[in-house]
């Protein structure tokens, strides 16, 4: 299973790419188990699209292995593992039998430098609820901790929670912005029985501090 879809070399045209399979949550799993193993009505959903002022962002960290990714607004404390493309060249997830484990896309900027890093993770399994079923729920101001194995923290403020059709993911998703960036994902949207959740949730947020 992949979790979103194919970059290319050219980092330009990433995202035609992503938005083509964009966080395809589980067909292999068995849609109808996974949903209703979680609440009524699905995974929470952020309240709209709105934008607030980007943070004014702290210096780049020199390059690190990012171990482990914080979230204390909806008590996420999980480790992360790196992802890559499968034999079809598709960005992979963790494997779906580990719900709470999260991962990083290794081939894009390392979390804390500069770029823009990416982080991914399950919605929910068939056991129900997995890492990332209340991102939905965060709101501008909020903090994401990504611990890296030099023994820094990259702490990040959230900017912008927005759920986006996943055949139209925009490109500020992952576009460079020459600031040391962090997106999140999982999947969101209404869910279909035969094709599965409709979007991606995307969570935005600039590099603010390190410890």
């Amino acid at each position: 299973m992949h979790l979103t879809s194919r970059p290319p070399p050219d980092r330009d045209s990433w995202g035609p790419r992503l938005a083509a399979a964009a966080l395809g949550c589980a067909l292999v799993l068995g849609l109808q188990l996974i949903h209703h193993a979680t609440a009524p009505g699905g995974p929470p959903q952020p309240a709209g699209h709105g934008t607030t002022t980007t943070p004014q962002p702290a210096h780049p960290q020199p390059a690190a292995t990012p171990t482990r990714v914080t979230i204390p607004a909806i008590g996420v404390d999980a480790p992360l593992t790196p992802v890559g493309l499968d034999p079809d060249g598709w960005l992979q997830a963790p494997p779906p039998e580990a719900g709470h484990l999260a991962g990083w896309y290794a081939d894009a900027p390392a979390p804390g430098t500069r770029g823009t890093a990416v982080l991914t993770g399950h919605v929910d399994t068939a056991a129900g609820p997995a890492v990332f079923y209340a991102l939905g729920t965060l709101t501008p101001g909020d903090t994401i901790g990504v611990h890296r194995d030099d023994g820094t923290t990259s702490d990040f403020t959230v900017h912008e929670v927005a759920v986006h059709d996943k055949d139209r993911l925009p490109e500020r998703v992952y576009a460079d912005t020459g600031n040391p960036e962090l997106r999140v994902l999982t999947c969101g949207g209404t869910y279909h029985p035969d094709t599965g959740y409709t979007g991606n949730v995307v969570v935005y947020a600039t590099l603010t501090g390190t410890r």
